[in-house]
């Protein structure tokens, strides 16, 4: 017994040091995932709706925003990273330790515009142009079904990033083939210079845009808004960091205690903690960088440019026409079956970015409402608070599209604005939490609190024009 004891005894030692330790990183090819589910976030909005639609209108001299605003974005996820892998918590627990006031933000400035059903809406419009069926039907089985894939799969993250891999696998590969079959050389030369903000006789704004969309586009350059933090959440459950040593939310099915304590721990320094922290910072930005950043940015070229080529000059109406103008180009140059396939993608991406959105708005609405009861070692059921969250949210969306609120790009780039106020916010935020709540050495360098800074400045910025001029 004594024996017995002993060896319990050396167990918790051992179990208690290694939770003190930051665990050795894995290669880069082992890390690939949690930035697919962002990017996924911002496929089926910024990329494939919101930048086409103001290219179709205006041209290519407006990329620069794009560029910008993907950039900045990534800076703020990897902030956001910066903290989870230190303390293997999500930012919002920080947040939480800092006010209870911060909690109550991010619930409403996450629930008002992320209940605005305009993903599902968009892809309802394209389905039902597509196979001729009642388009409210869609609309509701969309969402209907978009909660029956978070609710079934084992855990949340894993269902979340093999959807996500799968559909940007077949996307993005998808868009470049009809890039190159359809694009000219002169096209990409005036996306070279749209870049640096050169457009058809004008700089950075060509004359009559409305600052209301092109704030939406910025906005939604990437994932958008609060949703940006959700980052923070997929790290953690790959078991990036000190993230190993923390719970996963799992679906109300699997067996099993869905009971865990919301706080992380922070890991000792020492030289060897050090030397893994460096080589944890490098992979993890090396990793967001290729697949947020690189990625994102070219889908965002790609999709702008394929605009210009097919649709750019012509008459069009509101709401999607751009996009079936499109499909209408493919038809008539390459072939009908492209057209419509070009469709059946676009709908699929808009359902995933409307399933990525509903999990990631409802991880952060459910986390910071058990935030307002938080004590120290308290232990929640963040499952129950998730799934309760994501049927209401829901049950909100169908109602608001059976009310008749049911344009596709007003409702996005309604939704891109109000989450644009919202990123305004967390630049600032996010500096704060990272230096009150880590140790000096891994604050963020001056390179970084620039970033933060002109982040928050070019959104108080936009925001301001646009409440200036509606």
């Amino acid at each position: 017994m004594f024996f017995s004891s002993i060896c319990m005894y050396d167990e918790y030692v051992m179990i208690n040091n290694e939770g003190n330790n930051l665990p050795p990183p894995p290669s880069l090819a082992k890390t690939l995932g949690p930035s697919f589910i962002l990017l996924g976030l911002a496929l089926g909005s910024g990329e494939l709706i919101l930048w086409p639609y103001l290219v179709s209108q205006w041209g290519l001299g407006i990329l620069w925003g794009g560029l910008l605003g993907v950039t900045l974005q990534f800076f703020l996820n990897t902030e956001a990273m910066r903290y989870t892998l230190a303390r293997g918590e999500s930012v919002f627990v920080g947040f939480r330790k800092i006010s209870i006031l911060i909690p109550i933000w991010y619930i409403l400035s996450t629930f008002i515009p992320w209940s605005i059903p305009g993903f599902s809406s968009a892809s309802s419009q394209i389905f039902a142009r597509l196979f001729s069926v009642n388009e409210t039907v869609i609309a509701v089985a969309l969402l209907v079904a978009t909660g029956l894939i978070l609710t079934i799969g084992k855990t949340l993250y894993k269902t979340m990033e093999v959807l996500q891999k799968t559909i940007l696998l077949f996307g993005i590969p998808f868009i470049a083939i009809l890039v190159l079959l359809l694009t000219k050389r002169t096209d990409w030369v005036l996306a070279l210079q749209g870049l640096v903000g050169k457009g058809d006789g004008w700089w950075f704004f060509p004359p009559g845009i409305g600052i209301f969309s092109f704030l939406g586009a910025f906005a939604y350059a990437g994932a958008g808004g609060n949703l940006n933090l959700a980052q923070s959440y997929y790290i953690k459950e790959k078991g990036f960091g000190m993230g190993k040593y923390t719970g996963k939310i799992t679906s109300l099915f699997a067996k099993g205690s869905h009971e865990m304590q919301l706080e992380g721990t922070l890991f000792d320094e020492n030289p060897e903690n050090n030397k893994r922290w460096k080589q944890w910072w490098r992979v993890v930005n090396l990793e967001h960088f290729l697949v947020f950043w690189f990625l994102g940015f070219l889908t965002i070229l790609m999709l702008a440019v394929l605009s210009k080529s097919l649709v750019y000059g012509k008459q069009l109406e509101s709401g999607l026409s751009f996009l079936f103008g499109e499909s209408q180009a493919m038809q008539q140059q390459l072939h009908p079956f492209i057209g419509s396939l070009f469709l059946v993608a676009a709908g699929i991406m808009l359902f995933s970015t409307q399933t990525g959105v509903l999990e990631s708005s409802t991880r952060i609405i459910s986390e910071n409402v058990l935030l307002l009861f938080y004590k120290p070692g308290r232990k929640f059921n963040p499952s129950l608070a998730f799934y309760l969250a994501l049927w209401s949210q829901i049950g909100l969306g169908i109602v608001v599209y059976l009310l008749g609120f049911k344009e596709p790009r007003l409702l996005i780039t309604l939704s891109a604005v109000l989450n644009g106020a919202a990123m305004m916010v967390s630049f600032p935020l996010m500096y704060i939490l990272n230096k009150k709540r880590l140790p000096k050495a891994y604050h963020p360098r001056l390179l970084r609190r620039f970033a933060l800074l002109a982040g928050f400045l070019f959104f108080v910025v936009f925001v301001m024009l646009t409440l200036l001029n509606p």
